[in-house]
């Protein structure tokens, strides 16, 4: 299941200033041409399976974990609901220890504004999210089983989406958003753990930070405190934290531990 969304932005402006606009925006031609070298430096890129064979990196992991461990890891499948700051770098934790199977799932695309706390990179801008995420997960372990659904999560869905999940990650911004899959996943799905964050914007300390059982299948990150305002917004330094907790308390999970 896979759609997209398109969203436009509409108002009004006097003429001078839409004669303003058109002479300093850039050209359907331009804008082109930044997409297609965008495109070019993705395609460029090698066939990561091409660098390495899947017995090759299943040595390293088990040099690294033992051959039970990541038994348990190869077998698991963990949902990440979001791919912004969060998301995106639980997913490249998951990836590199191996977890074997990720459902990627967010409606949005990369921009500029992405790059300060989120796992892109310029080639990416402009391209979904969950496709360019699928792509940089590829260049770390190819192996991983990834699949993606480009669509918004509703109350309507979240079942559909999450419920063939060992472990499901919230990773959204939007509070409201949080609260609705959280709920929901509560609710409709109580036999599946679900890991949240909340509070990690700004620079203040990293200590700050920890996880918490709210209850036996629901679990929070984060300082449960801080939220973005005007000079301290989200930074990747401690929004990377709050992902790293998320991250360690799904590999516990996994690994059937249920104490953070």
């Amino acid at each position: 299941m896979t759609s997209t969304t398109t969203r436009e932005a509409t108002g009004s402006a006097t003429t001078t200033a839409a004669t303003a606009a058109t002479a300093t925006a850039p050209s359907t031609s331009t804008a082109a041409t930044e997409e297609n070298r965008r495109r070019e430096a993705f395609d460029s890129m090698p066939d990561p399976r091409s660098l390495i064979t899947p017995d090759e990196i299943h040595a390293a992991l088990v040099e690294r974990h033992g051959e039970k461990v990541q038994a348990r890891l190869d077998a698991a499948h963990v949902a990440i609901a979001g791919l912004g700051g969060l998301g995106s770098t639980v997913a490249v934790a998951l990836t590199r220890i191996g977890v074997g199977h990720l459902h990627l799932v967010d409606f949005d695309r990369v921009d500029p504004t992405n790059l300060n706390r989120q796992q892109y990179f310029l080639k990416d801008l402009g391209r979904f999210k969950t496709e360019a995420l699928k792509a940089n997960l590829a260049q770390i372990n190819p192996y991983v089983e990834v699949v993606t659904d480009t669509v918004k999560v509703t109350a309507d869905n979240v079942e559909e989406l999450f419920r063939d999940a060992d472990v499901i990650c919230e990773a959204f911004d939007v509070p409201e958003n949080k609260s609705l899959l959280v709920n929901a996943v509560l609710e409709r799905l109580p036999d599946h753990p679900i890991v949240s964050a909340s509070g990690m914007a700004g620079y203040g300390s990293a200590n700050a930070i920890g996880t918490r059982r709210v209850s036996p299948r629901f679990y929070m990150c984060g300082d449960e405190v801080t939220a973005p305002r005007p000079g301290a917004g989200l930074m990747a330094p401690r929004v990377g934290v709050v992902a790293c907790h998320e991250a360690s308390m799904i590999t516990r999970l996994i690994l059937g531990e249920e104490e953070p």
